[in-house]
Order: structure tokens, then C-alpha cells, then sequence
């Protein structure tokens, strides 16, 4: 789940994980259906490469392996979490690759993500800093073409989240945090019911990368 870049926050979110059943945080939805959507479209090859930051107890990695996909990856900031959904999914654990990290920090593999997938950790990054190391490790990461979907909290979402502020985008704000190396292809929004009722607002982008040498603007 979320992250920045500092320890204190593996340590919030450990204990936000340790204290709330995986049905009980705010953000859980039994199925991710924009998410998965956007992947499938963007993803015809069940080999190729998707990596879900600050995956955590989310379900998608467990939709993601029902469809068919063979290469999907796992990253959060909580250990804790990561153990849950290894649990959760049994034998079929052994098909993913789980990193326990913060997206800000990790050491990814150059070019090794086809599909980059958030919906977790972006609209907590409320340091500019915070936000350019993210993007920093995205680009390095991502193949040139590959896609990137973010989901993160719109205009009309929260202020804060466990306990924490975030950012609110809408997708003009977030292709500008992104930069002029992505290619907006996509813009959806979802109106998502937390398990108190809750109702919060979540704008979901999806991207291109741009192949190395093309620059195209929209």
C-alpha cells in the first residue's frame, strides 16, 4: 500500500495493516474492476510484465493469475501486507514476484515492467521530491511503450487517508506530475464506497511511454 520516502512510513502503514482486517481498510473493493480492465486492454500478452505498487492485500494480483497472467509482480511498503496476500492466494503465491519496498527507493531492474499499476500510493506522495523520485524509478523501470495506470483520489475525493493528507488530482494534474514522456490514452472515474459508506471519488489514467526518441503530446 502507500508509501514515501521516509521509514516512518513503512512503520504507519505495518500498523495500519496489523490493526484493520484486509475487508475492513477504506480503499478495499472485493475486485478492482477498472483496474483489471485497463490491464487487460492494455496487455494482450499474458507474459508480459505487470508490477501492482503498494499492491499490498489488494485482490487484483489474484484476478490477474485467474486471467491468465504469468508475470505479475507486487510491490508494498508493508511486509505484513505482502504476507496476507501470499496466504490469501495459497500454491499460487509461488507465481508472483512480491517486493517488500518503498516505490520512492526500491531498486528496480531497468526496462523490466511492461505495465506499471497504482492505485495505492501516488496521491499520498505530498512532497514534490517524494513525487519526482517516484517518477524518477517509473521511467527507469518501464519499457519505452509500455503502459502505466494510476488511480489516485479526484478533485472531489478525500483530503485524508489513515490518518494521513493526500493529493487530490484530476488527470491534467496528474499527466503534468508525470511529465512529457507520457502519453494520456485513457481517463476514467470511479465513485468507491468505503465498508463504512463512505463514498470517495478516485481518477484512474492510463499512459503510454513513449518510445525512446518520440515525442507526442496530447
Amino acid at each position: 500500500m502507500p508509501g514515501s520516502a521516509s521509514t516512518s512510513a513503512k512503520d504507519h502503514w505495518e500498523a495500519v495493516y496489523l490493526d484493520a482486517a484486509p475487508d475492513a481498510v477504506s480503499w478495499y473493493r472485493p475486485h478492482l474492476e477498472i483496474s483489471f480492465d485497463m490491464i487487460r486492454r492494455a496487455v494482450g500478452n499474458p507474459d508480459l510484465a505487470i508490477l501492482d505498487v503498494g499492491g499490498g492485500e489488494s485482490t487484483l494480483v489474484n484476478d490477474l493469475i485467474a486471467a491468465g497472467y504469468r508475470n505479475v509482480a507486487v510491490l508494498d511498503v508493508s511486509p505484513t501486507a505482502l504476507e496476507v496476500t501470499k496466504k490469501r492466494l495459497g500454491a499460487a503465491a509461488a507465481q508472483v514476484r512480491w517486493i517488500a519496498g518503498d516505490v520512492t527507493a526500491v531498486s528496480l531492474p531497468q526496462h523490466s515492467v511492461d505495465v506499471w499499476h497504482d492505485r495505492a500510493v501516488f496521491h499520498f506522495l505530498t512532497e514534490p521530491e517524494d513525487r519526482a523520485a517516484y517518477v524518477r524509478n517509473l521511467l527507469h523501470c518501464v519499457r519505452p511503450g509500455g503502459h502505466v495506470i494510476i488511480g489516485a483520489f479526484g478533485p472531489d475525493g478525500p483530503v485524508r487517508c489513515s490518518g494521513l493528507p493526500v493529493v487530490r488530482y484530476d488527470p491534467e494534474a496528474m499527466h503534468r506530475e508525470l511529465g512529457g514522456s507520457f502519453v494520456k490514452l485513457e481517463t476514467r472515474e470511479e465513485l468507491h464506497f468505503t465498508p463504512r459508506g463512505i463514498a470517495q471519488q478516485f481518477v484512474y489514467c492510463l499512459f503510454r511511454l513513449a518510445p525512446v526518441g518520440v515525442l507526442e503530446n496530447t
